[in-house]
């Protein structure tokens, strides 16, 4: 794969509840990180103490953070709406020349900042909230 610009990767959000997806905001940093938990098994007769771990197992988790501009107050209003009132909702997370990452995440934090001469800029982080698909280009 060549290389990618950096603010390709778009966020999306279902904002209705209806499948209609919207770019909630121009991210000028932007990471997507998967993880799995362990299970570890290993036990009193494991070959030479080594640990073994039990295949399949664990919690599989997703975080996305970021940081940048709103696209628009009404972007800004549904984020800040589903962050307030802890709302889950399903989201898109477009990678270029790779795939989209689809499902329920939380938005877990949300920063504002800015400077007397700029832009407002915010921060947000969100965590999986379910099951995750990947739909690949």
């Amino acid at each position: 794969m060549a290389a990618q610009k950096g603010k390709d990767l778009l966020l999306k959000v279902d904002s209705d509840g209806l499948g209609v997806f919207t770019t909630v905001a121009g991210l000028r940093a932007r990471s997507l990180a998967f993880s799995t938990d362990i299970v570890d098994v290993t036990h009193s007769e494991s070959v030479n103490e080594w640990r073994e771990l039990l295949a399949g197992a664990g919690t599989k988790t997703a975080r996305i953070s970021g940081s940048g501009i709103f696209k628009d107050a009404a972007s800004d209003e549904i984020v800040r709406n589903y962050f307030f009132s802890g709302i889950i909702r399903n989201w898109q997370i477009i990678i270029p020349d790779f795939g989209t990452v689809q499902g329920a995440f939380q938005i877990t934090a949300l920063e504002y900042a800015g400077n007397h001469d700029g832009e407002l800029t915010f921060e947000m982080s969100l965590e999986s909230a379910g099951e995750l698909s990947f739909t690949a280009l």
